[in-house]
């Protein structure tokens, strides 16, 4: 396994983000993360230790992420995982309620974060020339679609749309695999199932079965709509 390159993860303070760097930091691999918030970043530098890197940076500025990604790549150098999993949903509504001040940052956040993360690593994750996997967080939203998330949908299967579009840019060696995680008890799901989502599993259970399948893609699952096993 080559841990000797880092993996990125977007979102990392909370849910998938968090449990997925655990996972890995357990595995040997140097964990470089960003959240919004420098409060959190700091907290998880001091959780996690100097062998990793934990910077605030919204993935929708360019400028923010340009920062970030050349801290992480003169720190560590071009990442093996690029993981993308930062996202919002909008407030359970019917689209014709939503605020547009609501869609355009979760459009901001959900689609543009992803393109401006990916301009800001695929270029040294290309020079590298080993395998390296482009990671873009799905849905089962992102393939199929249920009332009050229309916005939301419309970002994932965006994701879907992108994704499977950069594959076919990629040379060989580099992988854009759309990676929908299944129904997990996060702070997303409740805002739309309420107290039900406690029937779903927790993302520390999640995450084994998630590093287990990230761990073992293949280049040749490039632009292949994939999901974590339950």
């Amino acid at each position: 396994m080559e841990t000797d390159r880092p993996v990125i993860i977007t979102g990392v303070s909370r849910g998938l983000g968090l449990a997925l760097a655990k996972r890995f930091a357990e595995q040997g691999f140097h964990v470089v993360g960003c959240s919004r918030h420098s409060e959190d970043t700091d907290k998880l530098q001091r959780e996690f230790g100097d062998q990793h890197l934990f910077l605030p940076c919204d993935v929708s500025d360019e400028k923010q992420v340009s920062q970030f990604s050349e801290k992480a790549l003169d720190r560590f150098g071009p990442p093996r995982y690029l993981i993308n999993n930062a996202a919002l949903i909008n407030p359970s509504a019917p689209l014709w309620e939503q605020k547009a001040t609501d869609l355009a940052a979760l459009f901001s956040v959900n689609l543009l974060g992803v393109c401006l993360m990916v301009k800001a690593f695929a270029p040294a994750m290309i020079a590298e020339r080993s395998q390296s996997f482009i990671i873009n967080l799905s849905s089962g939203w992102g393939r199929s679609t249920s009332p009050d998330v229309a916005p939301y949908c419309a970002s994932k299967w965006g994701i879907e749309g992108l994704t499977k579009s950069l594959a076919s840019e990629l040379p060989h060696h580099v992988a854009a695999i759309p990676l929908n995680p299944g129904v997990i008890d996060t702070d997303m799901l409740r805002s739309c199932f309420g107290g039900s989502a406690d029937g779903y599993v927790r993302p520390e259970e999640w995450s084994e079965n998630a590093l287990h399948m990230i761990l073992n893609l293949n280049v040749r699952d490039n632009g292949s709509s994939l999901s974590v096993p339950e």
